[in-house]
């Protein structure tokens, strides 16, 4: 599927092509500190996937809880999370955030991953009240 997006700010924007059946759910406490919600969803693809349109992100490395090393690319401006990437034999392993994806309606995570860490009231959020805006 083809796909496009870009930060919040829109000084980086960007091209891909990704399986929608390769959309997860990360409940890490990794991304639950650098989205500040209780999950992060990302498409998976390779690096030759995704082509910048418009600017270049910012890139930290953190290493997580199981050792390997990723790479998050963001704006610098507005701080939009971006992409993610790993290391070495992990190089070409790509995601990209959901949030930033224009078609992001069309893209249904299929999994989740790092499930011991989920928000213990995760299964509640439906059941919550909720209005079309605020």
């Amino acid at each position: 599927m083809q796909i496009d997006g870009q930060c919040h700010c829109g000084k980086i924007t960007y091209e891909a092509e990704v399986d929608p059946e390769d959309v997860s759910v990360c409940h890490c406490s990794d991304c639950q500190t650098l989205t500040g919600s209780p999950f992060r969803v990302t498409a998976i693809c390779s690096k030759a996937d995704v082509h910048l349109t418009g600017g270049t992100p910012k890139v930290y490395g953190k290493r997580g809880d199981n050792g390997r090393m990723r790479f998050q690319h963001f704006c610098a401006d507005c701080g939009s999370p971006l992409f993610t990437s790993g290391e070495a034999d992990q190089a070409d392993d790509w995601g990209i955030r959901w949030g930033s994806i224009r078609q992001r309606d069309k893209l249904r995570p299929v999994r989740q991953i790092w499930c011991q860490s989920a928000a213990v009231w995760i299964d509640a959020v439906p059941l919550l009240p909720g209005r079309p805006q605020d």
